[in-house]
């Protein structure tokens, strides 16, 4: 059964149990701090097990992409080592929200394994909870297990623990006893040797976990105790491409065809037979799993990145480049020509691949260039690092700094070490790992307090489009503590005016005011799992009174004014780079716009002025404001409006019109883009390959801009004795000053000369060595010219210069190339130590070397600790 078939029945299977049909959410969370990534099916639907928002039916079904590779869910480092586990995945699933319950999910699960899918009764096995003795104190899941004695024969029903049979979403929120399935699909032989049951959740490759049924009755609160859940839900997913695996009769998910395309392929680039090397393997499995980890999150708009969830896309796709550089020789780009494969064979399930197909296959190859231009560099590092260490370890400390500050993999590292019959010092790697990750840790730990609920309030009303006014009640609070902010307090309104954040657009400020005219200053609005929480530094003093909401005035108009003008930026790109010009990320905030698009070339300057003048035309046009709420998705795209990939759409939608501008959006914005006043490009560059990055002002920046252009202007011309044509007046300036760089350089050159003459009678024999060391009255490049003409003149010779220049030491080393080889000398290892007496640093080539410092007093002590290197 091919896994396009597997999918479908499965999809369909549940949409004859009345359920509904979903696509994929995007794997990227937008307004979930506790998650980067999708990483369960699950957790698209948070809000509707929080019963902060209600489904749209009762029922679902999906295939979700998920992402495992940080956090408490991290199976990074096992991928390509056994064959089940995987960085991206699909997670097949049906949903119960206050619906069915176990009776049906366990009834459905038997049917759709045993009748449809034709699986073997006999080998399959499920477990329940078996109850805990902790502080929880919860009792076996005794009503599942009766269910699956319908089912099942009793010898094949295994009590599980609570790690591996009790689901919880986090330290907080729904949770539950769940039943797994698992299946043993062994050789009849080795399962007369072993009995399956003692093999299941131990890991084995051909005993595992293919579905679970988790059993949501709970919530966890802050203190750790459980509570009943006021409806209970069926959260359920099983592994797709576990199940291909059964399904198709092979030992392994790598060997099924959701992956075999993609592995025949690198096997034709690599010139490498999957099978026949296990290190090779290990890599192609790295590599033909990683690949589709990152094309999906490119497709669903998470780019590569040095922060956040671009860190760990960039991580994945890094780790895969190694291990084709390592194991399979391949020091050139070639993960991205597996996308055309992988877009071949997911792209109807996942239209996204095949529509962003070119942009993920610019963006890998130029990550895989940039990457292995690093692992040159760090070859070249790590060879200094070689030829520095004294005995046969290298230091932990090194060998972090290596992997920290320039990206060289550690098992790379450890790996060049063994070649040269040298060691690493681990220990020390992981102690200065670990102080790294307690740093990172307490930097950014939060500690977050219960909901203090006032009064159940059904649902929160949004009334910003319409006002920036409300009288409000605090419906509920809580204290969330972090280094970085200290106290603070999310606090939930009845209705709010306030703009959460999202859409690439900051949060409304303002502040509340009580009857008493008690002011509490909001400092932010955010929005988590689809509700609204307000932040504030301290608590209103009477809680439950009604307070006057107001949205800083200010703030929003300047927001909606570089966030209107971001859609009529969109417009020009696609009107005069082209069609092909897509939004990949904004960011818009009241001082500034930040504007992220697709193309494959630097704007010109020629472009840019178009851009520009084309965004000012319609501010001068005067348009107004066409806001359409609710709108069906249908009617909305019929329209023309833009759907951003990698956002997650209900079935309708708002669309925001200005002229022939026409986006999908729920930001806030002026009625009339004369509010604008103008607009301005500051920047246009790259920020990955095929994407492009402008960043703008509008309003009052663009007044404060002209404002400080001007005065600068006048400033200026003031030095300028006021000419009346200042360009040509600063133009004269230029050719003036060089004119007279030309005379000094030429003075420098005699002055170097002079000295150079001078210095052939000062140079003095030491153990069969010419040598001089002297501090000279010269720049850095005066001193290497008279070290290069010396040496053209004298054999065997070593010269050890040090000069100071703007309060800055230099120390320059030159050695003749008969030296470096007879005597074993080498100045750049000599300069990196002598610079320690300028308190300085540097390095250079065997023959020739430099260092600088910040202390010239230490010149005459590092000329004269140059001697001791002849002995």
């Amino acid at each position: 059964m091919k896994s396009q078939e597997i999918r479908s029945k499965f999809l369909n299977f549940f949409e004859g149990k009345q359920h509904l049909i979903v696509p994929s959410a995007p794997m990227v969370l937008k307004n979930d701090p506790t998650l980067m990534f999708v990483n369960s099916g699950m957790a698209p639907f948070k809000e509707y097990f929080l019963g902060n928002t209600e489904p749209k039916n009762n029922r679902i079904t999906d295939s979700q992409k998920c992402l495992r590779v940080s956090g408490k869910h991290n199976d990074l480092e096992e991928v390509g080592y056994d064959t089940y586990h995987h960085t991206l995945f699909e997670m097949l699933g049906n949903w119960s929200f206050g619906d069915y319950f176990k009776k049906e999910a366990i009834a459905w699960a038997w049917e759709l394994l045993t009748e449809v899918y034709g699986i073997d009764k006999d080998i399959l096995y499920v477990t329940v909870f078996e109850g805990s003795n902790d502080n929880d104190k919860l009792e076996m899941d005794t009503e599942a297990y009766n269910i699956w004695k319908q089912y099942i024969a009793e010898d094949r029903i295994l009590k599980g623990n609570k790690k591996d049979n009790f689901w919880e979403m986090g330290d907080q929120g729904p949770c539950g006893p769940c039943s797994e399935i698992h299946v043993d699909i062994r050789s009849k032989a080795e399962k007369e040797k072993v009995d399956g049951k003692s093999l299941v959740n131990m890991d084995h490759p051909q005993v595992v976990e293919v579905w679970n049924l988790v059993f949501m009755q709970y919530n966890r609160k802050a203190n750790g105790i459980l509570e009943d859940l006021p409806n209970k839900h069926i959260d359920t997913g099983m592994g797709f491409e576990r199940l291909c695996m059964v399904l198709q009769g092979v030992q392994s998910n790598y060997d099924t065809d959701v992956f075999t395309p993609i592995i025949r392929e690198i096997e034709t680039i690599t010139n490498k037979n999957y099978g026949k090397d296990e290190k090779a393997d290990v890599a192609i499995r790295v590599i033909s799993d990683h690949v589709r980890a990152v094309a999906f999150s490119i497709a669903d708009g998470q780019l590569p990145s040095n922060t956040g969830a671009g860190y760990v896309i960039r991580r994945i796709l890094r780790r895969a480049v190694r291990y084709g550089f390592t194991f399979l020789d391949k020091k050139e780009p070639f993960i991205y020509r597996l996308v055309d494969v992988l877009s071949k064979k997911m792209g109807e399930a996942f239209p996204e691949l095949s529509a962003q197909k070119t942009l993920i296959e610019n963006v890998i190859k130029e990550e895989e260039t940039s990457f292995l231009r690093t692992l040159d560099q760090g070859l070249v590092l790590l060879n200094r690092i070689v030829e520095e260490t004294k005995g046969d370890t290298v230091s932990g400390e090194k060998a972090f700094e290596l992997y920290d500050t320039y990206g060289f993999p550690i098992d790379l590292t450890a790996l060049i070490l063994s070649e040269k019959h040298l060691k690493l010092d681990e220990k020390g790697f992981k102690e200065e790992l670990q102080k790294q990750k307690n740093r990172s840790r307490s930097a950014s730990e939060t500690s977050t307090e219960d909901w203090i609920v006032l009064f159940e309030d059904e649902a929160q009303e949004f009334i910003g489009y319409d006002s920036e006014e409300a009288t409000v009640k605090i419906a509920k609070y809580r204290k969330v503590t972090s280094k970085k902010d200290g106290e603070m307090y999310q606090l939930v309104f009845n209705l709010t005016p306030f703009y959460p954040e999202g859409g690439g657009q900051v949060g409304d400020k303002g502040f509340l005011e009580d009857k008493h005219g008690d002011v509490v200053y909001i400092l932010d609005t955010k929005k988590e799992n689809n509700v609204v929480y307000h932040l504030t530094k301290e608590l209103p003093n009477h809680l439950n009174d009604s307070f006057k909401a107001i949205v800083s005035s200010e703030h929003r108009a300047l927001s909606s004014s570089n966030h209107t003008a971001t859609h009529l930026l969109h417009q020009a790109l696609r009107t005069i780079l082209g069609e092909h010009v897509e939004q990949k990320g904004s960011l818009v905030k009241p001082e500034s716009l930040r504007f992220d698009f697709s193309h494959f070339s630097k704007v010109t300057a020629e472009q840019l002025q178009e851009i520009e003048d084309f965004v000012n035309a319609r501010i001068e046009s005067k348009l107004p404001l066409e806001e359409g709420r609710n709108v069906p998705m249908e009617k909305a795209i019929e329209d023309g409006a833009m759907a951003l990939f990698g956002e997650k759409y209900g079935d309708t939608v708002r669309t925001i019109r200005f002229g022939k501008s026409i986006e999908l959006c729920g930001g806030i914005h002026v009625k009339n883009t004369s509010d604008i006043w103008h607009f301005k490009i500051i920047s246009e560059g790259a920020v990955a390959a095929g994407i492009r990055r402008i960043e703008a002002i509008t309003n009052k920046s663009v007044r404060d801009y002209f404002s400080e252009n001007n005065e600068t202007y006048l400033q200026m011309k003031g030095l300028l004795n006021n000419a009346k044509e200042p360009v040509k007046a600063l133009t004269n300036l230029q050719d003036e000053n060089t004119e007279l760089k030309k005379q000094i350089e030429s003075l420098l050159k005699d002055k170097a000369k002079h000295i150079k003459d001078e210095l052939k009678n000062e140079i003095t024999e030491i153990n069969g060595v010419q040598f001089l060391a002297k501090k000279l009255d010269l720049d850095a490049s005066g001193i290497k010219d008279v070290c290069f003409e010396l040496g053209s003149q004298f054999d065997n010779l070593m010269l050890l210069f040090g000069a100071e220049n703007n309060g800055k030491a230099i120390l320059s080393c030159y050695i003749s190339k008969e030296l470096v080889a007879s005597k074993n000398l080498n100045a750049g290892t000599i300069v990196r130590e002598l610079g320690k007496h300028i308190q300085g640093g540097g390095g250079g080539q065997p023959f020739f070397a430099t260092a600088g410092g910040k202390n010239p007093q230490g010149i005459e002590v590092a000329l004269e600790a140059g001697k001791t290197y002849l002995g």
